[in-house]
């Protein structure tokens, strides 16, 4: 019946015309399948009382989806097919298991603004760096932005070996950093030691590839080696011209400058 009056109060003559339905604050605890809505995009269900999603089973066009203040406990298989969401209130309700809640969201690939306050998962420790790292996507999360400190922080906790990595290859400068330090760490005012290529490692013969004794020398020399750039270039003012070339009766070579940089 609510579903009903919505469509006689917006004038809708046909299913497809349904772009957005305001359905909130009708005290609402389960609603029919909307898979006649087949261009639906956005959708109000907040301040409600619902309790299960089945019902999101077919709208695969959704863009803006508010769920806020209801009742959910679990949100698993009920929004994993909705790639196309951009906006997901879920704040105020009871989930509790921040695993499965995050797990649910991954395929949204173009998820920008994600609310899961006041909800009991929000009181783990790691919380905000977890939906960071499993939610790359995300760029407002809580009413929050998310900061490019806390996306480098949740990449040292949850994937470290590719933050060290990071750290020790700077794109377009010298990062004097050494392997190992945290990000936020204070940097070492010694320069970082150079490692010296072991008898036999060098880089393209055919010897046999002796390994490092420190695993972190060997990162940092392949590092080095293939952060190395090199370009050339003519000083064409100062090349002559097919007519002067024929007038002097001899060929100079073009100067050629070459530049190397990391």
């Amino acid at each position: 019946q609510a579903v009903e009056n919505q469509l006689k109060i917006c004038g809708f003559k046909s299913n497809g015309d349904v772009r957005g339905l305001y359905l909130a604050r009708q005290g609402l605890r389960s609603i029919p399948s909307l898979s006649q809505f087949h261009r639906l995009r956005y959708l109000w269900l907040n301040n409600n009382k619902i309790q299960d999603l089945t019902f999101l089973n077919k709208s695969y066009c959704l863009t803006e989806l508010y769920l806020n203040n209801n009742e959910l406990t679990d949100i698993s298989g009920a929004l994993k097919h909705l790639c196309s969401l951009q906006i997901l209130f879920l704040h105020n309700n009871e989930l509790r298991k921040l695993g499965k809640t995050v797990k649910e969201l991954k395929g949204m690939i173009s998820l920008h603004t994600l609310n899961l306050f006041q909800n009991p998962l929000v009181h783990d420790p790691d919380y905000r760096l977890y939906v960071i790292y499993f939610l790359p996507s995300v760029q407002l999360l809580d009413r929050k932005l998310v900061t490019q400190r806390e996306r480098e922080s949740a990449l040292h906790r949850y994937n470290p070996e590719r933050s060290l990595l990071m750290q020790s290859i700077a794109f377009g400068k010298r990062l004097n950093t050494p392997l190992g330090i945290p990000v936020g760490s204070s940097r070492c005012t010694q320069p970082a030691r150079r490692p010296t290529v072991p008898s036999g490692c060098e880089f393209g013969n055919n010897t046999n590839k002796v390994p490092f004794e420190n695993p972190e020398d060997a990162v940092f020399v392949r590092a080095m080696t293939r952060s190395l750039s090199e370009f050339s270039f003519v000083d064409w003012n100062k090349v002559v011209t097919c007519q002067e070339r024929q007038l002097q009766n001899r060929a100079e070579p073009a100067e050629k400058l070459t530049v190397q940089f990391r």
